[in-house]
């Protein structure tokens, strides 16, 4: 029989104890640890047999002879797909998560980061996040920083909360608060706008307004079209010290590999999060799914974050194959639901509220 194989009701009730219990303890799990600890209503002899039928179909391992039974990949597999209940973040959790990201709302540079560290503190393993790409670069606001002289810092912000910087020169000196009166006469007259928008605007505007918007705009034209690079990490460390990767190091290599290796990591981010992925949907990945050798040891949970057609990019974590998965996809939704709300206000001006409602 097969992978696909439909368990019976017994089996499916001791193949999820067996994963609960091997979560937990990393150990091989025996029969009459789940007869006692769970309070099951048939022997362990019974357990036995039907573990043995497990095993058979492929569903358990049994380390050594008189161990008991580990869950195989494609146990896993079957248990998350059909045997799995997701587990909602306590309400404190949820809120302390959304007051983190509350206190860093304004400042589009501390997301990513710390969607990095809350997924990786919350789930105890390496989390990745990449930053939003957006199609077309649309205008946002800028600022303008006197530094010396006639020396001035341009802060350019786009929607997707790509931020560029750039030195200008001014021919004479002026103040930091006209300056000021000029980035906000720009961003009233150029938010939410293209480059061809904000070209068209540029014989209404003064000398030096109309000089940097085209600043603007050639710093919109290099952006154009280039998908952003940046990815973030946090917990390898943590990582490396569950026990499937102190074992040997090939293993601790490997993984190291996939969280390190840039290319690898966006092949395996592009082809599990496709077009055809919706925002907030979860991919789950075990031992690599026979695609990826690198992945063999690991597990990957990842979703879809932003706003289709405009922004998006991924998020997740990387952890031992033996991951409490219920916990895990439901930090992976919820820190994936704020930074899509977070990316959603970028284009919708005016719409507040960046926090999901806790869960009952």
């Amino acid at each position: 029989m097969t992978e696909s194989s439909e368990l019976t009701a017994r089996q499916g009730l001791l193949l999820k104890l067996i994963v609960r219990e091997h979560v937990e303890s990393t150990v091989p799990v025996a029969s009459r640890t789940l007869v006692e600890k769970y309070r099951l209503d048939f022997s362990p002899a019974t357990v036995r047999n039907e573990m043995a039928a497990l095993e058979e179909l492929g569903y358990l391992a049994q380390p050594h002879t008189s161990a008991g039974r580990v869950p195989t990949e494609a146990g896993f597999r079957y248990f998350v797909a059909r045997l799995m209940e997701e587990q909602s973040l306590p309400v404190a959790e949820q809120r302390r998560i959304a007051h983190q990201f509350h206190q860093a709302r304004d400042r589009i540079e501390a997301w990513l980061p710390l969607a990095a560290s809350v997924l990786a503190h919350s789930s105890g393993v390496a989390s990745v996040v990449t930053a939003p790409r957006t199609m077309e670069p649309v205008y946002k606001h800028l600022e303008l920083v006197l530094t010396h002289g006639r020396a001035v810092l341009l802060i350019l912000v786009l929607q997707g909360g790509t931020v560029e910087q750039q030195m200008l020169a001014l021919s004479e000196p002026l103040t930091q608060a006209t300056l000021r009166d000029v980035a906000d006469r720009l961003n009233q007259i150029f938010a939410g706008l293209h480059v061809s928008a904000i070209e068209a605007r540029l014989g209404e505007l003064p000398t030096l307004e109309a000089d940097i918007g085209r600043l603007v705009i050639s710093i919109m034209h290099n952006v154009e079209g280039t998908p952003s690079g940046e990815i973030y990490q946090h917990g390898l460390s943590d990582l490396l010290q569950e026990p499937e990767f102190t074992e040997g190091d090939a293993v601790s290599t490997s993984v190291v590999r996939v969280l390190e290796e840039r290319s690898l990591l966006q092949a395996v981010l592009a082809e599990t999060l496709t077009p055809a992925v919706g925002i907030g949907s979860v991919r789950v990945l075990i031992g690599g799914e026979g695609r990826w050798d690198e992945l063999r040891a690991c597990s990957i949970v990842l979703a879809r974050y932003g706003v289709m057609n405009y922004a998006t990019g991924a998020l997740g974590v990387v952890g031992p194959i033996r991951m409490p998965y219920g916990r895990t996809i439901s930090v992976v939704r919820f820190v994936a639901n704020i930074l899509g709300e977070l990316v959603y206000e970028t284009y919708q001006p005016g719409i507040h509220g960046i926090s999901p409602e806790p869960e009952d």
